[in-house]
């Protein structure tokens, strides 16, 4: 608002708790110009509604999850990001969209996911949340995703939920030892300094690539047709899953939502706020009975994205007595050790020394 436009008093009194938020404000808005009582003309708003149609209640939201099987929950969780829920029959297919909202439920979910051409990875990682930031194809630098030294200006992983490097395999690195230094360190702990600057972050990390079809196989190398920054066994050991985009179906057009949904902005406001919820990782641990001599980097990461799952499916839970076993090992541990079983699989065809590590044995308490 400029600075020589004046807010009628009605409007103010009726909409002050918009107008002094922090985040941005959108609505509708009429303005007039008025003569004052010292004849200097000014620009009055004279009207205003919010655009937004809906208030956030996070505790309304999890109350309502009651009314649903987990299944219908999916098909609500699908529609709310505009995808139609018919369109994707099996069990591969629904969890796989699932997957890859994880980022966007659960802090510092890093992901790797490889797929065929148009399986609407694009759309759904760069459309659908404001939170969520998508590179697509170009130069990818240290200064773009972290700091600028030069223009002493944060990068994207800095203001964001999730950063996701879309079509990877399109992208150059200008200076690919620079880069993977600051990601290695960043997706270990969150934090990254460069030079004088050091700062810690919440956001999520995500590549995102095209592979032949011939090559889709986790008993084979695929780690190879990443750019060469990548191609680090100790920085793939710092994602946390992997995602088998070939088990999408190709977007066409039933795959589209066509019905009354859950409004996107809502939803993905509805996941933004969540990632702060520590409540479910605490579930989740008291759930998760762990083997001896489990691997602390496996481990972490089994759990970071059943966290994310138990968030995105089970929202209502509160406490483990909540809690269904047999749905949270189907729905949320099970497809959590899958994940994290690719990338250990794809480490020991990049290091040998990870051959002489396993997956933790973990089952959930009765």
């Amino acid at each position: 608002m400029a600075k020589d436009t004046l807010i009628a008093d009605d409007v103010w009194e009726q909409n002050r708790e918009s107008f002094v938020r922090t985040t941005e404000v959108w609505g509708q808005i009429e303005l007039r110009y008025c003569k004052l009582d010292d004849d200097e003309g000014k620009i009055v708003l004279t009207k205003y509604s919010d655009f937004c149609p809906y208030t956030l209640d996070v505790d309304v939201y999890k109350e309502k999850r009651r009314a649903f099987t987990v299944e219908e929950w999916i098909d609500v969780v699908l529609g709310a990001v505009d995808y139609n829920p018919a369109g994707y029959k099996t069990f591969k297919a629904r969890m796989g969209m699932c997957k890859r909202l994880l980022p966007f439920i659960e802090k510092n979910v890093n992901l790797i996911e490889l797929a065929p051409k148009s399986t609407g990875k694009s759309y759904l990682y760069g459309q659908v949340s404001k939170n969520v930031w998508a590179v697509s194809t170009g130069t990818v630098s240290r200064a773009q995703l972290f700091y600028n030294v030069a223009k002493k200006r944060y990068g994207l992983v800095a203001c964001h939920d999730c950063v996701i490097l879309d079509e990877v395999n399109k992208m150059t690195f200008p200076n690919p030892s620079e880069l993977q230094g600051a990601l290695q360190g960043y997706l270990e702990n969150r934090s990254v300094r460069i030079d004088a600057i050091q700062f810690t972050s919440d956001s999520g990390f995500v590549i995102s690539g095209n592979i032949p079809c011939d090559s889709m196989d986790i008993e084979s190398n695929m780690m190879k047709y990443l750019p060469s920054v990548f191609n680090e066994s100790a920085l793939i050991d710092r994602f946390h899953g992997f995602i088998e985009g070939w088990d999408l179906p190709r977007l066409l057009e039933e795959q589209k939502a066509s019905s009354w949904n859950l409004n996107t902005e809502y939803f993905t406001s509805i996941m933004h706020l969540m990632r702060s919820d520590g409540s479910y990782r605490r579930i989740v641990d008291d759930l998760i009975e762990v083997g001896k001599d489990a691997d602390i980097r496996h481990l972490e990461a089994v759990k970071r994205l059943t966290t994310g799952f138990l968030k995105l499916l089970f929202p209502h839970v509160q406490s483990v007595d909540d809690v269904d076993r047999d749905e949270f090992k189907k729905y949320c541990l099970d497809p959590a050790i899958h994940m994290r079983t690719i990338i250990w699989k794809q480490l020991c065809f990049m290091d040998r020394e990870y051959r002489k590590t396993s997956m933790p044995e973990l089952h959930v308490k009765e």
